[in-house]
């Protein structure tokens, strides 16, 4: 098969589509021809050689995908060939096919164009387990979003709302938080400037009771001041930086608790635990219009070094996919066009 691969560490240029092989389904496991695969920055730091896959995982990048069964192992239950499904996975999300456990993967909801399904598993997982299942957000409450333009970003506000909390997002573009305001954005604030006075005022002093960090850093101290007594501070990326100076008596007087969290070295059973509750509490939501991917651009594979350049300049709004199928051999996407159709048919409205 084909796939992405990493020959050395280094710039975006290093990306190189060859041919690996096939990954054979365990017993409890299926194998996925995938049609999309999203881009997250964790790739990009494995693309540099800062963070390795887990030991015995493949050494191609990529931690999501959106595809069709093509193969079950001799003890699947749930999955049978043709079955539309997406889901995380700890490496190897670049290839033309995945394996993963039959009770990580997730259905695709009806209707759904597999390049849409793309944008979901990691940033629509990742911000449900953060803010809901560790942070513990509820309806009334207020929910702080540092990137709130990153794909992370733009699943937090959405689930949010629906959840029926309040939103502020950080942004150190004003394009992103114009577009993250149409998305539905109560507040947007520059994180350039004194945002902690913005968030302060947007909730009546109080503080937020949820902070989702996906900076880092720099950010860190001013966290400490945004934060409500007895809130929760979540820290899931650190592009900024993963080092900086706390204030343990601010902590100890507010109360709150800060701390951090990945996906991708959970287990199995750690991984399936979410699968099943984000099929069931979360999946919903895409059926009925209240939850809608936002994918900045679609990318054939063969573009797969556009696609981590433009994610490094931090251009995009949302999700960047690569796909596959007749782009691989044909050195280009053919269907940029429809599939780009079919993705403003699921987020109109």
């Amino acid at each position: 098969m084909h796939a992405v691969v990493i020959p050395h560490f280094g710039e975006a240029e290093v990306l190189r589509l060859d041919s690996v092989r096939d990954p054979e389904p365990l017993p409890r496991e299926v194998l996925v021809k995938v049609h999309a695969s999203g881009v997250n920055r964790a790739d990009l730091l494995q693309r540099r050689g800062l963070y390795p896959p887990p030991p015995g995982v493949s050494e191609v990048p990529g931690l999501e995908f959106a595809g069709v069964v093509e193969e079950v192992g001799t003890d699947v239950t749930r999955w049978k060939p043709g079955d539309r499904v997406m889901g995380i996975v700890a490496g190897g999300g670049y290839a033309e096919r995945v394996v993963v456990d039959e009770r990580v993967a997730v259905g695709v909801p009806p209707g759904m164009d597999l390049t849409v399904a793309g944008a979901i598993p990691e940033v629509y997982m990742t911000a449900f387990d953060a803010v809901f299942r560790q942070a513990g957000l509820t309806a009334g409450e207020a929910l702080l979003v540092h990137a709130v333009g990153s794909g992370v970003g733009t699943a937090a506000v959405q689930l949010a709302r629906r959840a029926g909390a309040r939103t502020i997002g950080t942004s150190r573009t004003p394009a992103k938080l114009e577009r993250a305001a149409a998305m539905g954005l109560d507040v947007g604030l520059n994180g350039g400037e004194a945002w902690v006075e913005g968030v302060v005022e947007a909730t009546g002093g109080r503080g937020a009771d949820v902070i989702l960090d996906l900076v880092g850093g720099p950010y860190l101290e001013k966290n400490q001041a945004a934060v409500a007594v007895g809130g929760r501070h979540v820290v899931v990326g650190v592009p900024g930086g993963s080092r900086a100076e706390i204030d343990l008596r601010a902590l100890m007087a507010r109360r709150a608790r800060l701390f951090g969290t990945v996906l991708r070295a959970r287990g199995v059973v750690e991984k399936a635990a979410l699968a099943k509750e984000f099929g069931a509490e979360v999946v919903p939501g895409f059926v009925d219009g209240l939850l809608v991917p936002v994918i900045d651009r679609i990318f054939p594979v063969t573009e797969a070094v556009d696609a981590h350049l433009r994610m490094e300049a931090n251009e995009n709004f949302g999700k960047i996919v690569l796909v596959w199928g007749a782009a691989v051999q044909l050195g280009r996407c053919t269907g940029t066009n429809t599939l780009m159709r079919e993705v403003a048919r699921w987020t109109s409205g």
